[in-house]
């Protein structure tokens, strides 16, 4: 019979007597344990607070001795239409250079360090963002720095140069890279949104490196660095001292460019027109060494899918999340835990395959759902076939099952990201920049779970309407034709026509 409490001592091969202790039953004697409760949700909403200048201060209060503040801007690659191409690029790297305040970007890092500090710049297509983490005591001189960096650079001719030498050596390590993902990505937004916003180069051209000088940056930043276009975003600290910073260092401050308006604001809308874009790339050689990679040919299929605003994003992300996927190694299945299609689909019925990933871009006018596939030069038609069958196949029935596991992971990944303070900072300022708000956690959570079948199937439907966009990379001898792959995707199997696969 089982008892409570500690029990008779058994002998272990040891020779030693250990105490059974009961996993159900309290120890006798032991106070009740007294658990900390989770604090009321009201502290933990993102409070937001506009400047006469039209900046905004968004904040998120969270325990903890560090915090993570930074500037966003409104500004990016898709706004370039009226510049050279490769701006924002440029300013990613010269961030953090030498400013009014700060004679070089050691003097900067010097002066970070005294609060346990770490920066960093990135751009991309419609946001460029300046972020600090440092010691929560030193938020005054976070932010007095984050101003400077943003609106008193300096941009002078030698960090000019090196940024330029910075630029090519990246694009040159893009092309050489095994992971073509990134060149990749590139190329689809161009077939999808061919000379127009989100399609435009999110890295600058190598024919542009030497045309763009100080006169150019200025001519851009005075267009697009204007506070109305800027969000000052920080995670844990509290919002009136972020308020009163702000409005310290700035409210009324006189840029570097000076506060001439520059050219008009780009306010175009994403036009998506589809298309394709191929590139013809010797890839035997990319990855030499003990275990090189096998020569591959890359594919990249994408249709619209929509804007961050609508209220379709959440059933794309969930069908984002169905469609998953991923590398072959290991591809699994059941018993591995993979259950998304591309793996029980793809990658575990054709064991040639070596890559099959899904991907979601949105945007704040428009967005795309694209699959990734790699295979052996060889193999390239009946991949096409492959993945245009998924896609057909995704506008079919959707099992209850597969749905609820597809919205568990999705917000079991959202919940596990916002662990962490970078990314709630960022989703903080890019919620606040685009819609003046933001919606918590549990209230995504909330919309995720209301998805149905029926609301895949209705944004499938509407999808699958569109041209598609491709992109291919490597040996493309035996890709089909752009209207081979348009007549698949609206076929009823997502086959290429029985022409082609006879006199092929």
């Amino acid at each position: 019979s089982r008892r409570c409490g500690l029990a008779a001592g058994r002998s272990y091969s040891g020779g030693g007597a250990y105490p059974n202790v009961s996993l159900t039953c309290p120890l006798p004697g032991v106070p009740k344990a007294v658990f900390a409760a989770a604090e009321s949700r009201e502290r933990f909403e993102t409070r937001v607070t506009v400047l006469e200048n039209g900046l905004r201060v968004a904040s998120q209060n969270k325990f903890g001795q560090f915090c993570t503040v930074g500037i966003l801007v409104n500004s990016g690659s898709r706004h370039e239409a009226k510049y050279l191409s490769g701006i924002s690029h440029f300013l990613e790297k010269l961030a953090f250079s030498s400013t009014a305040q700060f004679g070089s970007k050691d003097e900067i890092l010097l002066t970070l360090e005294k609060h346990g500090g770490i920066c960093d710049c990135q751009a991309s297509r419609d946001t460029i963002m300046y972020a600090v983490s440092a010691d929560a005591r030193g938020l005054d001189t976070v932010v007095n720095l984050l101003a400077d960096v943003t609106l008193q650079p300096r941009l002078s001719d030698e960090e000019i140069e090196m940024t330029r030498m910075a630029i090519r050596f990246e694009l040159e390590d893009l092309n050489m890279r095994p992971d073509p993902e990134p060149l990749l990505t590139e190329m689809i937004h161009a077939a999808a949104f061919r000379d127009n916003t989100v399609g435009l180069n999110r890295f600058c051209p190598v024919e542009n490196t030497d045309k763009i000088n100080r006169d150019v940056l200025h001519s851009y930043l005075s267009s697009y660095y204007t506070p109305d276009r800027m969000v000052l975003a920080g995670v844990g600290i509290e919002h009136e001292h972020l308020v009163e910073c702000a409005r310290k260092y700035l409210l009324g401050v006189q840029p570097v460019w000076g506060s001439g308006q520059g050219r008009a604001v780009d306010r175009s809308v994403a036009q998506y027109t589809g298309g394709i874009i191929k590139v013809e790339k010797d890839m035997s050689d990319v990855s030499l060494g003990p275990t090189p990679i096998p020569e591959l040919t890359h594919i990249m299929i994408g249709l619209e899918s929509c804007s961050f605003l609508e209220d379709d994003f959440i059933p794309f992300a969930v069908l984002n999340m169905m469609m998953g996927g991923g590398g072959s190694f290991s591809a699994g299945g059941p018993g591995k835990g993979m259950f998304t299609r591309l793996y029980l689909n793809v990658l575990n019925r054709h064991h040639w395959m070596y890559n099959a990933t899904s991907y979601h871009h949105s945007y704040e006018d428009t967005g795309l759902l694209c699959i990734h596939a790699s295979a052996d030069p060889k193999q390239v038609r009946e991949m096409v076939e492959i993945i245009t069958r998924e896609f057909i196949l995704m506008a079919g029935a959707v099992g209850e099952v597969e749905l609820e596991r597809a919205k568990t992971q999705l917000k079991s990944m959202l919940m596990m990201n916002l662990e962490s303070r970078p990314v709630i900072f960022e989703d903080v300022g890019r919620q606040v920049l685009a819609t003046n708000t933001r919606k918590l956690p549990h209230e995504l959570c909330a919309l995720i779970s209301q998805v149905k079948p029926a609301d895949i199937k209705r944004v499938v439907t509407k999808m699958l309407h569109k041209k598609p966009a491709v992109a291919a990379l490597g040996d493309l001898t035996d890709l089909p034709s752009y209207e081979h792959i348009q007549a698949a995707l609206s076929s009823k199997d997502g086959r290429l026509p029985r022409l082609y696969r006879l006199f092929r």
